[in-house]
């Protein structure tokens, strides 16, 4: 945290997001006196004040005037009017928006002058401190900006860095990836129920099986080929599903699915 000692953070919104990327700076060494949140919630805002233990508010303006480091947090229909209210209010300050499909360029425009500011896609495992992050600058931001972004989500994410153009990849991998592995638990799940388990018992061997898969994909050297090739014996009971799988089409089914998430992203940020 050597990067951001003296810094302070303001977040803009205090939504699960936000409450992940706050949990992982304390949790760092970050101090949660060095943070300030806002959020239209009363609700939200006693818990980031209670909870977390950072100081929380209705105002934004507030936030960006006592912050170095200024977090875009809110959804995107509302940063149109975010913008337009802190319009010129930011000199010298960095920008990091975690809002789907909005560009840099809207922002930049919106706040005026020639603000500094990183695009960023986290996912919501970031929330157990397990995300994946990707990071892009803007036309002001420099590499220092870049470096100093990357440190604020590494503390619950792991980061990749990439240009702004592929960030409707990144939302449609691995922003909005995690809903893809939950569907396929759930129906993992209701396939046991078919055959006879218990809901309970099925959904326990789901999850399990799904967080054990991952771990050992995330601790293997090995591809994700290559450990599907382990446990798919030649004519053994995971060839005969991967067969019906691959007959259905799957591989082009997902693509298909990842293509319309990131169409949908380019049209949020229109």
């Amino acid at each position: 945290m050597s990067l951001l000692e003296g810094k302070r953070i303001g977040f803009l919104g205090a939504g699960n997001m936000a409450e992940a990327l706050v949990r992982g700076l304390i949790s760092g060494g970050f101090p949660a006196g060095s943070i300030i949140a806002s959020d239209v919630s009363e609700a939200r805002r006693k818990f980031f004040a209670d909870d977390l233990h950072v100081a929380a508010t209705n105002d934004n303006r507030d936030v960006v005037a006592k912050s170095d480091i200024v977090v875009f947090a809110v959804k995107p229909q509302n940063m149109p009017e975010l913008v337009a209210i802190l319009s010129g209010v930011g000199p010298g300050k960095l920008f990091i928006s975690i809002c789907a499909g909005i560009s840099t360029s809207f922002i930049e425009k919106g706040l005026g002058g020639t603000p500094h500011v990183v695009r960023a896609m986290p996912n919501t495992p970031m929330l157990v401190g397990a995300g994946a992050a990707a990071i892009a600058k803007g036309a002001n931001a420099n590499d220092a900006d870049v470096t100093v972004a990357r440190a604020i989500f590494e503390s619950a994410a792991k980061v990749t860095v990439v240009t702004e153009s592929m960030m409707d990849a990144v939302t449609a991998v691995s922003g909005s990836g995690p809903a893809y592995f939950l569907y396929l638990v759930e129906a993992l799940a209701e396939a046991g129920v078919v055959l006879g388990l218990r809901k309970a018992a099925a959904l326990e061997l789901a999850r399990q099986t799904a967080f054990g898969t991952g771990k050992l994909l995330a601790e293997s050297p090995d591809s994700p080929e290559e450990l599907r090739r382990k446990v798919t014996s030649p004519g053994g009971t995971t060839f005969a599903a991967i067969s019906k799988l691959e007959a259905a089409g799957l591989k082009a089914i997902v693509t298909e699915a990842v293509k319309a998430a990131a169409a949908r992203s380019k049209e949020l940020g229109r």
